[in-house]
């Protein structure tokens, strides 16, 4: 079990890790020889240990920044194949004390492994590809660099950055580990689409670039637009479900006309309208029409306006008078005659009038403007008692000796 769970455990770490220290031999030369019976069967590994830089003199204290060994190989075959892999898991620190150790591989289990040579350094170790080599070493010749793994970045591999394409977030990432959105996308993780240029960033959302769709109570095609009341008619809105009417208008849905007038024009032939509330008016007519709306014109004849014999024509909303001789004015009612002309009759007799034209007064038993009507001995009404004149056929008695009814008839 322990055999499948190991390599379970090193990708685990191994994902899990920011950046990686790696060293390479270059040359190693042992003061000692290594194997003066048999040198071409000898064979070796080195063991790397990373401290904090005030424990470089220690070799007794833990190497807490890690360890590693290379693998075992022949001694003429270290140059190129010597590589010792230390991961880190947090942000590289830039110096570190390192202790480099040289060991003959044992040649069974029963014998332990020599240590042939060992090395202490402080190094300032900036992140990078490119390799740094020791100088002045002469038995072992190395070479170091520090590389953040993949996906992460800056100069103590602590930057995090993993491209991504998902309900998560749409980035990229530069060479310094900054996120860069994709197109369409913005927000820290890129993850709130960008709406369709316009779109009310109140009352709009999307969910993907180039959408807008609109909150409960709004439309249009950027949202902008609020929902009027159910109903509403001649109504405006500056929130959803609003109602608000516009001129002349009224009541819960708009729908009341409060300036019919203006609205409709209902009145005909120059009437004036007024407005008399919920949709209704009156109509004042100019003369000459009549009807709800002005509608019907009339005959100003039918009045007679036209006196003293003058005869009348019908105009549009007018008329005129047609006046006989000796009379003008626009009912003929002004006479041209004066006393001069002898204008009464029956022995009446005239008087100028200050205003112009003329009066009669005429005599006893006549009358009439000219005193041209000749009144009858009945006019007086000289009968008493309720009597009755009698009439001209029948035979009236002789009253010449009954002076008791002399005045009770007339001849």
């Amino acid at each position: 079990m322990a055999r499948f769970l190991l390599p379970c455990l090193l990708l685990y770490v191994s994902a899990l890790s920011s950046g990686v220290f790696e060293l390479k031999i270059v040359s190693f030369i042992s003061a000692p020889p290594l194997c003066p019976l048999q040198p071409g069967d000898c064979r070796v590994f080195f063991r790397l240990c990373l401290k904090h830089v005030q424990h470089v003199s220690n070799p007794g204290t833990p190497c807490t920044y890690g360890n590693a060994s290379s693998e075992v190989i022949g001694v003429n075959s270290i140059p190129g194949s010597a590589t010792v892999r230390v991961p880190f898991f947090y942000k590289w620190p830039g110096s570190v004390a390192l202790i480099l150790e040289a060991w003959r591989a044992a040649e069974s289990a029963e014998t332990p492994s020599s240590l042939l040579s060992w090395t202490a350094t402080r190094r300032t170790l900036s992140v990078g590809q490119e390799w740094s080599e020791t100088e002045n070493q002469t038995e072992l010749h190395y070479s170091y660099r520090v590389i953040c793994d993949r996906f992460y970045y800056g100069e103590t591999c602590s930057t995090f950055c993993r491209p991504r394409n998902d309900t998560h977030g749409h980035f990229v990432c530069d060479e310094e580990g900054r996120r860069h959105c994709m197109e369409g996308w913005r927000g820290e993780y890129c993850s709130q689409s960008i709406c369709a240029a316009g779109c009310s960033e109140e009352h709009g959302f999307c969910t993907s670039p180039g959408q807008c769709l609109c909150r409960q109570g709004w439309r249009g095609k950027l949202c902008d637009e609020c929902d009027l009341y159910p109903g509403c008619i001649h109504g405006t809105c500056q929130l959803p479900w609003q109602c608000n009417c516009k001129e002349g208008w009224g009541g819960l849905l708009c729908n009341q006309d409060l300036n019919y007038c203006t609205n409709h024009k209902p009145c005909k032939n120059g009437a004036s309208c007024t407005n008399t509330g919920k949709g209704s008016y009156t109509c004042t007519c100019r003369p000459g029409y009549l009807g709800k709306d002005c509608e019907t014109e009339t005959n100003e004849c039918d009045s007679n306006p036209c006196r003293n014999g003058g005869s009348c024509k019908d105009l549009l909303s007018d008329y005129s008078c047609a006046c006989p001789q000796g009379f003008y004015g626009k009912n003929c009612e002004v006479s041209a005659m004066t006393c001069a002309d002898g204008p009464c009759f029956n022995g009446g007799t005239c008087m100028e009038e200050v205003t112009g034209g003329y009066s009669c007064h005429c005599p006893a038993g006549y009358t009439g403007s000219n005193c041209e009507k000749r009144l009858g001995r009945c006019s007086s009404n000289p009968c008493a008692n309720g009597t009755n004149p009698p009439k001209p056929a029948e035979k009236q008695p002789d009253l010449r000796h009954n002076d008791a009814h002399s005045l009770s008839s007339c001849r």
